[in-house]
């Protein structure tokens, strides 16, 4: 039988990914953008720093070290020095340990890294990652799709290579389907781990295992509870303390109802996120739209970003997603209001003219070869349309501070080598201790292949 596989990519993405990506959509008409006219500031490229990967998904960096870490989405942790040699043994392979992913789309699989502040004495790390499911299931008769898992692990002696044996589990839950599952792991500067967790999968974040809430206008969904799981929000741990690990006092639901370890929540699926390394210390996150808007937010503790009642700052059909309903609430049943993005985008499927198949949050850049560039927000896209590697590059200006209200203005950047679009599908970002940004790409959509590249962004030769 012969199999047509952009087809299946195609339709796996509008069942999975729809939402887990936020390409960036129809420039003319999106709220805040602009035409660059200044030929300097776009007088960027992408050269080429590490190749050879299957799925990369993130390049992470550790305090003083001139060594960077390649999160590849089938279960490997790769080492890259300054030069971008490529040790040939990976820092850690927990392929076996994986669910089995789809090679022509998959949402599962490494999905986040992250370095303790203190890692080059303690020599401790954490990993997000999904596992096959355990049993049972979110209904009768239903069975759960995998196990997310956060886990502590340590270096061995030769610091190249962790240790596959010391692996400390800090943190577990059931995913009922096998898309929108977030997947970064950030320490903030509180020194406190956070974590982004997706909806549940599936799409509206409803049916089994979205459990109800406040809105009944929507079935479901998981984003809006608080009290029955992680899914859908931002997590705060300590792991310096409690075994394994301990609950921060100023966490916004500690002794009010609401699980503990929730910091923010009302995302669907907050696939990539970072904080500033400059003064504002903000936590930007990048959230999936269902059908209709990609969004990015600049988050804070204890508040709500709104899905499903709404999508972006509009309003959300649960029943029919690709028509917004006339109104819905601006308060949740706290009276606390529902937040909108900073920055708003259109899905490849909005009506309105839409061309991003997912938006890819980045960071704030604090580099010094691109001066122009410097505390600017730099995003992406995975790609224009599902089967197409053409993910875009953007940046933004940030407006950080609660008061703060509307939209920033953002535009696409122009690379020098390129003609309108990276080449690649964007899967995501990485910066370095010197604020210097990389992008983690691919020509194939599913993890399969070998076309995985690290590209770094430098000032045009």
């Amino acid at each position: 039988m012969k199999v047509n596989l952009p087809v299946i990519a195609s339709q796996l993405i509008n069942v999975f990914f729809q939402p887990a990506l936020i390409l960036i959509v129809s420039l003319s008409f999106i709220h805040g953008c602009q035409k660059n006219d200044d030929p300097d500031l776009n007088s960027v490229d992408m050269e080429l720093f590490a190749e050879d990967f299957v799925s990369p998904i993130q390049v992470v960096s550790t305090h003083n070290s001139q060594r960077l870490y390649v999160v590849d989405q089938i279960g490997k942790i790769w080492v890259i020095d300054h030069s971008g040699y490529k040790r040939p043994t990976p820092f850690l392979d927990l392929t076996s340990k994986l669910i089995s992913l789809n090679p022509d789309y998959d949402e599962r699989g490494l999905l986040g890294l992250a370095f303790h502040e203190n890692f080059k004495t303690n020599g401790r790390f954490f990993v997000y990652y999904q596992l096959p499911p355990r049993a049972g299931g979110p209904v009768p008769g239903a069975t759960w799709n995998n196990l997310s898992r956060v886990s502590e692990f340590n270096v061995m002696a030769d610091v190249f290579r962790a240790d596959p044996n010391s692996e400390k589990v800090i943190l577990e839950w059931d995913d009922p389907q096998g898309n929108h599952n977030g997947g970064t792991l950030a320490f903030g500067h509180d020194h406190y781990l956070y974590i982004s967790v997706g909806d549940g999968g599936g799409a509206n974040d409803v049916g089994p295992g979205h459990f109800d809430d406040w809105y009944t206008v929507n079935d479901g969904g998981n984003s809006q509870n608080l009290e029955a799981n992680f899914l859908g929000k931002i997590l705060c741990i300590d792991i310096d303390a409690g075994s394994p690990y301990s609950v921060p006092v100023t966490n916004p639901f500690v002794n009010k109802p609401g699980l503990d370890e929730i910091w923010a929540f009302g995302f669907r699926n907050p696939y990539r996120m970072s904080f500033d390394m400059g003064e504002s210390k903000q936590l930007i996150v990048g959230d999936a739209g269902q059908a209709l808007w990609e969004e990015i937010n600049v988050a804070r503790k204890g508040a709500n970003y709104g899905w499903n009642v709404k999508e972006g700052a509009h309003c959300f059909n649960a029943a029919d997603n690709k028509n917004e309903l006339a109104d819905c609430p601006a308060t949740d049943d706290r009276g606390k209001r529902l937040l909108d993005p900073v920055l708003e985008l259109r899905n490849y499927q909005n009506p309105l003219g839409g061309m991003a198949t997912t938006v890819i949050g980045g960071h704030v850049y604090r580099g010094s070869n691109i001066k122009k560039w410097f505390g600017k927000y730099i995003f992406g896209t995975f790609s224009q349309t599902p089967t197409t590697a053409n993910g875009e590059l953007f940046m933004a200006t940030p407006q950080f501070g609660e008061d703060f209200t509307g939209f920033w203005e953002y535009e696409k950047i122009e690379l020098a080598s390129r003609s309108d679009h990276l080449g690649y599908y964007l899967r995501g970002f990485g910066q370095d201790e010197d604020g210097e940004l990389y992008l983690a790409v691919s020509s194939n959509a599913g993890p399969q292949g070998n076309t995985g590249k690290v590209y770094k962004l430098v000032a045009a030769k």
